[in-house]
């Protein structure tokens, strides 16, 4: 198939999803399992097909054609662009054999650059989520169901401040901290503590603080709000009857706070292996992170269907991690979008 083909598709796509589901939903309200008035009729027209118009504008042009069209193109090869729709446009799977073997051609080694930083940087985002889930569930369930008002107001005054200065700037904090002549070095020599200044950027400490930190709140806010509405006297009632704090949360926070949880951990974890600008300037020398090689794809090889293919495979991976937490959760996707 060319590649001409493949845009016919790739437009036609959402159009015949859409209209497949305005069918469905045709089909419901006409055989009656669907009651009560219309869209229209409960919105007006006018309000009606604005927000059709702005949802639709919104899903289709800013988030599912651009997806599309990057899958699209992972599966065509680099031409220049007197050849491209030509007999040489077609689709290929030399863009993930590359990102397999480093070759369009060869199969004799592993690619071993890229492949170790793709497996790290999922490794290293699995570990950041559980690290920020193990920090953020004590305070989160301290304001939802401990704190009173005023404290709870002052903790979330705490925690959003940080974030009105950007992220860049977030992540050249950590550096100045954590350098070899940065704060913690200096105050670890003056107290003793080191004979040397410790490397915490080669050693990959800076990284890993500075993205635990850039999405500390995406986790603590979804464990807040689902713990939050958990009916405190069955907290005081396990605990009339004996049950011990961990048993407490065992079996009773920690079930109904599910949604919460996988909610949390799915964000974290598809923006942790997707950073770009904390493993820039907070990795060291040493350091191995996925998304600076699909970057260099892009703009320092100018393979667009590279970059595109080992987007694609990192967009596949981040799918198969979220439909694993809802499979260990046994929660279904409208569950953890409440």
């Amino acid at each position: 198939m060319r590649s001409s083909d493949g845009h016919i598709f790739v437009l036609l796509l959402p159009l015949l999803v859409i209209a497949g589901f305005a069918l469905i939903a045709l089909v419901d309200r006409r055989q009656g399992r669907v009651t009560g008035p219309g869209f229209f009729a409960r919105n007006g027209v006018g309000i009606g097909l604005y927000l059709l118009l702005a949802v639709s504008f919104w899903a289709l042009l800013v988030i599912v054609l651009p997806q599309l069209f990057m899958v699209e193109m992972a599966f065509r090869p680099k031409l220049p662009p007197a050849a491209t729709g030509g007999p040489r446009d077609v689709y290929t799977l030399e863009n993930f054999r590359y990102f397999l073997y480093g070759s369009t051609t060869s199969t004799a080694a592993w690619n071993v650059t890229h492949l170790t930083a793709f497996w790290k940087t999922i490794v290293a985002s699995i570990l950041v989520t559980a690290g920020n889930f193990l920090l953020c569930y004590p305070l989160a369930f301290y304001m939802a169901q401990m704190a009173k008002a005023a404290r709870v107001r002052l903790l979330l005054l705490l925690l959003i401040a940080p974030y009105w200065v950007n992220e860049v700037l977030r992540a050249f904090a950590f550096r100045v901290i954590l350098g070899t002549s940065g704060v913690l070095n200096k105050l670890l020599l003056g107290a003793g503590l080191i004979d040397a200044p410790v490397d915490f950027l080669g050693l990959d400490v800076g990284l890993y603080a500075g993205l635990s930190y850039a999405y500390l709140l995406l986790m603590i806010f979804p464990l807040y709000n689902a713990i939050e509405s958990l009916d405190g006297r069955l907290i005081e009632a396990a605990r009339d009857l004996g049950a011990p704090w961990w048993r407490i949360h065992k079996d009773i926070v920690i079930p109904f706070a599910k949604p919460g949880i996988a909610s949390g951990c799915t964000l974290v974890f598809m923006l942790t292996s997707g950073a770009l600008a904390a493993p820039l300037v907070l990795g060291g020398p040493r350091s191995l992170w996925f998304t600076p090689i699909v970057y260099d794809r892009f703009y320092q090889a100018f393979n667009w269907p590279q970059g595109s293919a080992y987007a694609f495979i990192l967009l596949l991976t981040c799918v198969a991690f979220v439909l694993a937490v809802l499979r260990l959760g046994k929660l279904s996707l409208g569950e953890i979008t409440r």
